[in-house]
């Protein structure tokens, strides 16, 4: 039965933030050119729609609400075109969306944290409601509608035919909910013909304990009008029973009793028998007592069969350019995992079985032709089943877009992104993971590096708009991101003075710029002297170091005063299989991640030079790189000691770049990533340049290392 639900909330938060990320993308589009296409227009008109129908039917009461009012500003859009919008007002149409946008994020996070919604949803309510009034009004402000609305008490006889409602016990938020039933018959019937009590509801909370108390008043002039608006309130997510009233007889103030609700009866089947019992509700107000959203949660059994009425998305963002049609499909990401685990496993089994010893000297043609056609066919399901997992860099790039448009607004500077290479395409689990580094870098160029005021990017001789490039390449088995800002760059001054008041540098060393960039990479270290909403805090760039380490990437930054500053990230392609170059130190193999091996070179003891600490080093290319023996670092057994006998393998990822000396190499292979065994992490084996393992052909097993953190490791 958990699994049902669980199923369901994952549908509806995968294709909720699948909209979120739409809607994002048209409105910072729309923003740009202030204004909003038709088919724009109606694109957000049905995500609107379609969050409100998802999040009832969830009952998320305090997105429906939202949505549901959103749904209503650009009912009124879609239908007089953006005409009806005024310039003036334009500006705070947009935000009033990313505002909509953004509380959508915030509820979808509460959910996913299993945390309680927002109940005080009035701010962003009257926001709304305040727009749609000015959009009517022709962006003046327009009276409040009760000082135009004929009171029912003074002019009852101009209203004679009512409707008494009552809202779920204990729903909270009666104010909001009343102002959409009146919202909802606006689109019945004009404004002229019907009234409400109490009056104010859209911009006084404290009406509430009045509907509570006395249920919420509708009046029409015409029976029909009440008759249809019967219909709204029915489908409303929220209303526990009306009743119809006559102005002939007194209005009745007390609650409706408890009996008049039968629990069991559905919602859908009232909603269907409401035909039946209009011209009842006009002749016999006590018998029209009918229950209403009260069985609200009953349309939710079905919602498997439709959980994701968001897949209208996908159509309506193809409007504007047609394309060829996709069959696509959604699929778990436990159950990728799950796929790529066993291809692994069918991978090590297939090298196991051409590499059995019991082959050795037979003469099987048929068996090595068959062997042959085994491994292209177990090769290409390696390479579909990793495909499945790839996924392009956009959806993270996007992002950035709102980024930079909300700190622009916020710090008051002039910036724009450009984004390079967005169809780059990544493991899906890396992908995750680089999101908030990428984030956390971006910030930064826009808090630190791009000027405060375009005037001094003038008299800089720059364009006075600053400008961020995100860019994602390939380069074999990995992809290469980059942040590049034309800012102000590093103060390395600023940097290495804040580095020594933190005890991270010495006051009479002399640090290269490439050792100064690296404090920026220490844990806890700022250089804001206050904290602001974006910095300060001291939370950044270790952050992103560790992010992007534990998915086997690499962090580096070059700047230049005045020009600017450049993040590169460095990141596998995918974490579950790798090439790898198997290597050998006695009886132990490693595997080395071919990516990080620069050259290989057989060289004699005249070769080496000793530094005055008595480390050895080896000159290469006019550059001296420090000496690392396997079987000295790990204290292992056997393996050759003289370096004539062995051979040097130049190793380099991210800042660090040294040779690693073993007794041969062994040969290139494509190897399972298998992670090490949890009890070992206490003793911190990861942090000794060991990143996992894998399974040989021949069933032995094979250490994986950690090019980075073998280095900091030696050095320690």
């Amino acid at each position: 039965m958990s699994t049902g639900s669980d199923s369901i909330l994952d549908a509806f938060l995968y294709e909720t933030n699948t909209l979120l990320e739409q809607l994002d993308s048209i409105v910072l589009a729309a923003e740009q050119q202030n204004d909003i296409s038709q088919d724009d227009i109606n694109t957000i008109f049905r995500i609107m729609h379609t969050i409100k129908g998802s999040s009832a039917m969830m009952e998320y009461n305090s997105l429906m609400t939202i949505a549901h009012h959103a749904e209503d500003l650009f009912a009124i859009i879609r239908e007089k075109g953006m005409d009806v919008v005024p310039q003036g007002l334009r500006p705070e149409l947009f935000d009033v969306l990313f505002q909509t946008i953004d509380f959508f994020r915030q509820e979808l996070e509460r959910v996913e944290n299993d945390q309680p919604l927002t109940e005080n949803i009035d701010t962003l309510y009257q926001k709304i409601n305040t727009l749609m009034e000015q959009i009517r009004s022709g962006g003046q402000a327009q009276p409040q509608l009760e000082s135009s609305a004929p009171s029912a008490g003074t002019n009852s006889n101009h209203f004679p035919h009512g409707l008494q409602i009552f809202f779920d016990e204990g729903c909270g938020m009666e104010s909001l909910r009343a102002y959409m039933l009146v919202c909802s018959i606006r689109d019945i019937c004009s404004e002229e013909d019907f009234t409400y009590e109490p009056q104010g509801v859209e911009n006084d909370s404290s009406t509430s304990e009045q509907i509570v108390e006395s249920g919420f008043f509708l009046y029409f002039r015409k029976s029909e009008d009440r008759d249809a608006a019967i219909h709204a309130v029915t489908a409303s997510g929220s209303v526990r029973s009306y009743q119809a009233i006559d102005q002939a007889e007194p209005q009745p103030e007390a609650k409706p009793e408890p009996a008049a609700q039968p629990a069991a009866q559905p919602a859908v089947q009232s909603a269907g028998t409401q035909p039946a019992a209009q011209p009842t509700a006009q002749s016999a107000p006590a018998a029209s007592v009918a229950p209403a959203a009260s069985a609200a949660p009953a349309p939710a059994k079905p919602a498997p069969a439709k959980p994701a009425p968001a897949k209208s998305a996908p159509a309506a963002k193809s409007e504007g350019s047609p394309h060829h049609k996709e069959s696509l499909i959604s699929v778990n990401l436990s159950k990728l995992d799950e796929l790529a685990a066993v291809v692994g496993e069918i991978v090590i089994t297939e090298s196991m079985v051409t590499s059995s010893p019991e082959l050795k000297g037979l003469k099987l043609d048929a068996f090595t032709k068959s062997a042959r056609q085994l491994r292209k066919l177990t090769d290409e399901l390696q390479d579909v089943s990793m495909s499945l997992r790839m996924v392009p860099v956009s959806g993270t790039f996007q992002k950035m877009n709102r980024i930079v448009r909300d700190m622009c607004k916020k710090l008051g500077k002039q910036a724009r992104l450009t984004l390079v290479g967005e169809d780059t395409e990544v493991d899906k689990t890396i992908v995750d993971s680089i999101s908030d580094p990428i984030m956390h870098i971006v910030r930064n160029s826009m808090d630190h590096g791009i000027e405060e005021t375009p005037q001094q990017r003038v008299d800089a001789g720059k364009d006075p708009v600053g400008e961020i490039v995100l860019s994602a390449r390939h380069t074999g088995s990995e992809v290469i991101i980059e942040i590049k800002d034309d800012g102000q760059g590093v103060n390395y001054d600023g940097v290495l003075n804040k580095a020594i008041r933190n005890g991270l540098a010495q006051p009479d060393v002399e640090y290269s710029h490439k050792e100064i960039l690296n404090f920026l990479m220490a844990p806890g270290f700022s250089t804001n002297t206050q904290v602001t909403e974006f910095s300060g805090r001291g939370v950044g760039m270790d952050v992103v170091k560790r992010n992007v380490e534990e998915v086997g990437g690499t962090v580096s930054i070059t700047s230049e005063p005045g020009v600017g500053m450049t993040t590169t990230l460095k990141i596998p392609l995918t974490m579950a299989i790798m090439d790898g170059m198997e290597v050998s130190v006695g009886k132990s193999i490693f595997t080395i991640p071919i990516h990080n091996i620069r050259q290989s070179f057989k060289i004699s003891d005249e070769d080496l030079i000793r530094d005055a600490a008595g480390g050895e080093m080896f000159k290469c290319m006019g550059s001296f790189y420090p000496v690392i023996r396997m079987r000295d670092l790990y204290h292992m057994e056997g393996g050759v000691t003289q370096i004539k006998d062995g051979i040097l393998i130049w190793l380099e990822a991210g800042e660090h770049s040294y040779c690693l000396f073993v007794d041969e190499l062994l040969g290139e292979q494509q190897v399972v990533v298998k992670p090490l065994p949890s009890f070992l992490n206490r003793f911190n084996i990861k942090a000794s340049g060991i990143a996992g393992c894998t399974i040989l052909g021949d069933g032995n097993i094979s250490i994986i290392l950690d090019v980075s953190n073998l280095h900091t490791y030696a050095k320690a």
